[in-house]
This record gives structure tokens, sequence and C-alpha cells, in this order.
């Protein structure tokens, strides 16, 4: 369902209205200086590929035994999972997907379902997870924090989503129009007891891409918290802060998921949560105590044994952290260089850090395994893994999921990592962008940025035609 007459639409209007009214927004900013060599995105880690599998190559350093772990991890993180007991099954009773790479095909993100099913898709996954809480907080204990629209055959999903789509029109100050969409949940076909609509909250994450993921393992967390301490700029409004976390029954620094809700890639949270995988360290079904339980026995499902061992999952760990990520294209290009001051001149590198380090001994992968090649390294991740408010709802309006993740509040989000984002068209056909896919071209994805990327935002909006698209095509040879 299409709606162009939401609030949405005129309270932006009114916020064009008044921005275009407001010249001198104490932004202009002279004298860019924009530094060089970012063309090596992940030191030895780089590849230099531009074709559908960009993000789904090694890095040049894998080879020998780590060669053949990295072919077994790429084969379980895309072969198909069965409800059948054994090698290769253990899928459900209700899950997201059906593989790692239904939903993040050729490492990337999926066409999510918001967009080709407009909600919960009929083919076994729909890319894409469905966040729930009630709205003091707290899980519902029926389904617990993620809602499961997919089921193996003979069991009941725990829902299905239906998104109905609302659109505003807008203009930049030189004429130019642009539109925004902004989606609105239903949940329908609860498997128990419906939640009414006004004690629930819905979050609905795109998948991520897993682009530089055993870089994000590798960080040098000293270098992000420093990057905290120093994140205080008032002139632009952005003042941003680390994500602390219990995992594995330790306190530490989160740097991966949307909220930076996690310090490592949780591998066997995917296998389970996503595909109701049990393994080591969730041994139970996610749907324990629920009906589908009883489902999948009448289905021939037993539950007395895991269904992915460590070793495996460890596999797969080591190919997702492996990977290569791709270098920068069309350095010299003159545009794209405009484009790089561009997004200098709108004060983007302030969140998206252009330049990190990896510490001394790399990655550790869940089992054990070292990987020192990850190790200090120069990355340009174009990130600060660092939370920052990017708006608060208003009318319906703006990016808070009033979902909480450790310390981040609904209104925070992880800055998200640029590298490799201007070839996602070429890897996944599409171009959708932010936590829920709202976005469909880079220029939506800017103009969503509200809170601590206000200001920013107005600068790009008040850019001449040429300069934005000068920063569009900078963002596409990242």
């Amino acid at each position: 369902m299409c709606n162009r007459y939401h609030p949405l639409a005129y309270y932006l209007l009114g916020c064009g209205l008044l921005l275009s009214a407001c010249d001198n927004d104490g932004l202009d900013v002279l004298d860019i200086e924009v530094p060089a060599g970012y063309e090596l995105s992940a030191g030895t880690s780089t590849v230099f590929l531009s074709s559908s599998v960009a993000y789904d190559s090694e890095a040049p350093w894998v080879s020998g035994d780590y060669l053949t772990r990295f072919v077994r991890g790429d084969r379980l993180y895309d072969d198909v999972r069965t409800s059948t007991n054994g090698l290769g099954g253990g899928l459900g009773p209700v899950y997201a997907g059906y593989s790692c790479g239904s939903c993040h095909r050729n490492a990337g993100r999926t066409r999510p379902g918001v967009w080709s099913d407009n909600g919960s898709g009929a083919y076994g996954f729909s890319a894409m997870l469905i966040y729930i809480t009630r709205k003091n907080g707290a899980f519902f204990r029926d389904y617990g924090r993620v809602l499961h629209d997919q089921a193996i055959y003979g069991v009941k999903p725990e829902g299905k989503l239906k998104v109905d789509w609302q659109f505003g029109q807008f203009e930049f100050p030189d004429g130019e129009p642009y539109e925004l969409a902004y989606p609105k949940y239903t949940i329908t076909d609860w498997y128990a007891e419906e939640i009414s609509p006004d004690d629930l909250f819905c979050s609905v994450r795109v998948p991520l891409r897993h682009v530089g993921m055993g870089q994000i393992m590798s960080l040098d967390r000293t270098e992000i918290e420093r990057l905290a301490a120093k994140s205080n700029y008032p002139e632009w409004g952005i003042s941003g802060r680390c994500n602390y976390i219990s995992e594995r029954g330790v306190t530490c620094l989160g740097v991966s998921g949307n909220k930076a809700q996690h310090a490592d890639l949780t591998v066997e949270l995917g296998f389970s949560s996503d595909m109701g995988v049990t393994n080591s360290r969730y041994p139970e079904e996610i749907c324990e105590g629920q009906i589908q339980i009883n489902q999948g026995s009448m289905m021939g499902l037993s539950y007395d044994q895991l269904d992915i061992s460590t070793e495996d999952m460890e596999n797969v760990d080591l190919y997702m952290q492996s990977l290569g990520v791709p270098a920068r294209r069309n350095v010299n290009d003159p545009e794209v260089k405009r484009g790089e001051t561009m997004f200098f001149k709108a004060g983007c590198h302030l969140c998206h850090v252009t330049t990190l380090h990896t510490r001394p001994r790399g990655s550790t992968l869940l089992a054990g395994t070292q990987l020192p090649w990850l190790g200090n390294q120069t990355i340009h991740p174009y990130s600060d893994f660092l939370l920052h408010d990017m708006g608060s709802e208003i009318m319906g309006v703006g990016l808070n999921d009033n979902y909480v993740s450790g310390l981040a509040r609904g209104n925070e989000w992880r800055t998200t990592p640029l590298w490799g984002i201007g070839l996602q068209e070429k890897v996944n056909g599409h171009t959708y962008f932010l936590h829920d896919g709202r976005a469909r071209n880079f220029v939506e994805a800017i103009m969503w940025h509200g809170g601590e990327g206000e200001a920013s935002k107005n600068v790009f909006r008040k850019m001449p035609r040429e300069d934005r698209a000068a920063l569009v095509k900078f963002l596409q040879s990242l």
C-alpha cells in the first residue's frame, strides 16, 4: 500500500522550507584538506575485484590449510540446510533463513523482503529480521526478541510481517526533486495470542554486508575508545560513544551489528536464531516451550543432538574473517576527487572516520584459531564504530526504532562502515540502505540522517546539484 499524503511529507516539507530560509547555519567549511592514499581498503586483505564476487573472495594471504578451511566455511555458509536430522540438517522448526547465504548473498545483502514482497516472503526466507518488544522494553514470553516468520513444513511460523510504504515528495533548494519512503509495519498470523499494536514496538533489520568482518574483529579497541573521547564536535552536533555489552560472560566493547551490540561475529547466534540450528553455545531450540516443538516432532525432528559442530562453526567464522575487502576504484577521476572534497566539507568524515588500525595479534576465532595476518594493519572502513543519535521519532518520522541493545537507545546507531558500499548494486542487484532498507539510493540514505547527522545533511542539501552528484560518485568509488 502506498500513501503519498502521510504526515511525513508535511513534516519534512516544513523542515525543508525552514532550512531554505536559513542559509547561515554556521557550517560554511573552507580550505578543505583531503588526505590521500585510501585505495588499499584493508591492507594485506585488499582485493582488486569489482565483479559480483567482490565481497565473496578470499584475502591474498589465505593459503594452505587456511584455504581448505575457507572453502569448507564458504560451503557451510551457502549450503541450504534442511529439516532432517544429521549432516546439513537441523533447520527450524521456526527460522528466518535457510542458510547464511540466503540473506547474505555473495557475502552481501540479499534484496530484502520489505521491498520485494512488502513483508514476509513465501520462499523460505525474507532477508530480514523482525525484532519485537513490549513498549516498556520487555520481551514477549511466547516470542522472544525475534519474530520468526518462516517454518518447516507442518509447523506454524510465529507470525508474518506486512509492510505498507508511505512516500513524501520533496525538493532541494535548486529544485531537484527527491522522494523518501517510510515503512509502516503490521504483524499478522500470530501463532499464539495476538499482540495489541498498543503494546508493540517492531524493528526490522535487513542484512548487513559481510565486508571486512575480520578487520572489524581485529580493531584496536583502545583506538575506538580514544575516538569516543575525541568525538565531541559541538558545531556539528556530534558526540559519539561506545557501546559496552556482556558477551560470553564478559563485559566488552561492541563493534559489530547495527547498534554495535556484539563484540564477536556471533556465528553461533546466527545459526541458532536465524536458522534454528542448535549448537554448543545455544543448545536449545529457539522455540523451546512453544507448540512448534511438538509440531516439529510430528514432522520427524528430534532434539537430542546438536545440529552443527563447533569445528564447522569455526570454519564459517574463518571464512567470514578471511574475506577480502575491495579496493577503492576510480580514485583519480576528477569528479570522484571533487566528491571526496564534498564528503569532508559536509563533515561526513567526523563519524565515517577514514582510517583506523588493527591490534598487533589480529583476530582469534571462536574456537581459538589465530589469524595474525589481520594484525598491525592500516584500514579504511569509513566508520568510527561508535553510537550516534540519528534522530528521534516525530509524527512517525526518523530512525528511532525504540529498540535497546546494550547501552544503545532506540535513536542510536553504529556508524555504518562504507568500504565496499559502491559495489553493492553489482554484488546484490540493489541499492537499499539503512537498517530497514527504507533508503533506495545514496541520496535518500543521506536525507534520512537526523540528530547528529542533521548538520551534515543540511550542508549536502544546500550544495549545488553538481556537488551532490559528485559526492554520490565518491561513495560509489568506495
